[in-house]
């Protein structure tokens, strides 16, 4: 899922000649003729775009010289209609890149599609795992094309926004925590002003904006691509990308790797999801600060749990008092410290900048939290990002409209996970007065033709808590898990694992998984 900032406040080896065959046969011509006389079953509406697609392939060029993305990695668009319902009516480009296979023409086994997760992030930036030289991935791009793609409303595909950018990130925001009922009042007034801004400024596009038509461009996008079938890898929000495409078209699939896992019961999408990650923070946050106390000789913030809790006490409260820099209050700190319960990599530079400021350096900590006003482009990319996660979330599922609802459960979470509770409430609290339709989530399940799935998760995982794995492995007959025990960071794919990688190595090259799920020891703990 997607990292929270403060915004308001087995499957057999083919050979590697079928893969690019051909897509999809082209819809029978009674469909074909349906659809272009008006609506027509979402099911009839991908295959017709396939089959368009499939015949248009795509037009790789040199990527834009602001796409940041390096040669050999070639850029091309995929379009795709807005409804497809209406495949024939209003078009939108998807923004794709590659980088070819590095191995030999016998070692091809096709393209490799990935998302990184959200809803509101991009993935062009998975080809550089070559050009980076990423030794975790060197074996895998010998044998695929590493494909990355901005999907719907994300970043160069039709991009949609909220609010202005400069506005969106300006700080310091109110408290997210809440003093009294005009506290309250105050940040459900912001709620609803973003869900009319999103109305008033991408309105057109709200309706469509669905996890189900996301799965539904990335059939189109291996359409377009020549492959017959999806291997594919997706991480947090990818993993119920993945998971949502796989229930809708199980006989497109031939490898899925699915690394930190959203819960995909109906359940839980949305509302439940969040309120879940609460918990999961506040657990993960502990760990964190165990190990910060655990270094106190580097870091000087106490050496013990109690101790270095206190300090955050402190600095939170001097934050709200005056904030750091005139920029940094209690909710830019909140979007600052919890990268640590996100990733282990950031639990030393989130302690470093911490211990300056208890040193009488401020500082390094307000350069980290503050927003960068003269940083247009990362301004509008978080305006965006923001936008296309409150966009999907509030269009997969319904939500709560009753503000004693959500403000009973986010009252009796706070009181025991104090950390998230309410900054996450405000961020998807203009759900509640969304302006556009509340679909039904999608009923994950295995249907014929959906091969073994493998599934990667670390037990202690705070944005996608371990149960969520646990349920799509039910849900996927045959999927296999791989559990990384004791450990928590979100996205263990790309971390250094050698039981974990090359379990996913083996599976993405041969298609081979282990008899039963699997435990893999954690990777190697951070240093301060």
């Amino acid at each position: 899922m997607r990292r929270r900032t403060a915004a308001l406040g087995s499957a057999g080896t083919l050979i590697a000649g079928t893969l690019v065959a051909g897509a999809l046969a082209a819809p029978a011509a009674s469909a074909d003729s349906g659809a272009r006389h008006g609506r027509v079953t979402e099911a009839t509406g991908v295959a017709v775009a396939a089959a368009q697609a499939a015949r248009a392939g795509i037009d790789w060029k040199d990527c834009p010289a602001d796409w940041g993305l390096e040669k050999p990695i070639q850029c091309g668009w995929v379009t795709v209609p807005v409804d497809y319902a209406k495949p024939y009516g209003k078009k939108i480009k998807l923004a794709v890149d590659r980088i070819a296979a590095t191995g030999t023409p016998a070692e091809r086994q096709g393209a490799l599609l990935y998302n990184p997760g959200g809803p509101g992030g991009s993935g062009l930036r998975f080809p550089r795992r070559v050009t980076t030289g990423n030794k975790i991935w060197a074996n895998t791009a010998k044998a695929y094309d590493f494909v990355g793609f901005d999907p719907r409303g994300v970043g160069n595909s039709a991009p949609i926004s909220c609010v202005d950018p400069t506005e969106f990130v300006k700080g310091p925001k109110l408290d997210p925590v809440p003093d009294s009922e005009a506290d309250k009042r105050a940040q459900r007034k912001l709620a609803a002003e973003y869900a009319e801004g999103c109305a008033e400024k991408s309105g057109g596009m709200l309706p469509h904006m669905t996890t189900p038509n996301t799965a539904r461009d990335l059939d189109v996008i291996r359409a377009a691509l020549g492959e017959r079938k999806l291997n594919f890898v997706g991480v947090s929000y990818g993993t119920y990308l993945g998971a949502v495409y796989g229930t809708l078209f199980p006989t497109h699939v031939r490898r899925m790797v699915l690394d930190s896992v959203v819960d995909p019961s109906t359940r839980s999408i949305w509302y439940e999801a969040n309120l879940g990650q609460d918990i999961a923070f506040e657990g993960r946050l502990t760990d964190w600060m165990t190990w910060v106390a655990r270094n106190d000789a580097v870091y000087h913030l106490g050496d013990t749990l109690a101790e270095v809790r206190q300090q955050w006490d402190t600095l939170r409260a001097a934050a709200k008092k005056a904030p750091l820099g005139g920029k940094v209050g209690p909710a830019e700190l909140i979007s600052f410290f919890q990268g640590a319960p996100y990733y282990d990599s950031m639990w030393a530079p989130v302690a470093e900048a911490w211990s300056a400021y208890a040193a009488g350096d401020p500082q390094p900590l307000i350069d980290n939290a503050a927003a960068d006003l003269t940083d247009t482009a990362g301004n509008i990319a978080a305006e965006n990002g923001n936008a296309v996660y409150t966009a999907v979330e509030c269009a997969d599922a319904p939500w709560p409209t009753s503000w004693k609802k959500w403000d009973r459960d986010n009252s009796r979470l706070h009181e025991k996970y104090p950390f998230m509770t309410w900054a996450n409430a405000w961020m998807n609290l203009p759900c509640a007065t969304w302006k556009a339709p509340h679909r039904q989530p999608v009923q994950v399940k295995t249907h014929k033709g959906l091969p073994p799935v493998l599934i990667a998760q670390a037990e202690r995982d705070a944005a996608t808590p371990y149960e969520g794995a646990v349920e799509l492995h039910k849900r996927f007959k045959g999927s296999r898990l791989i559990t990384e025990r004791d450990a928590g960071s979100h996205g263990v794919t790309g971390l250094v694992n050698p039981c974990l990688n090359s379990k996913v190595e083996a599976y993405l090259l041969a298609g081979t998984l282990d008899a039963t799920d699997q435990t893999c020891a954690p990777h190697a703990a951070p240093q301060p």
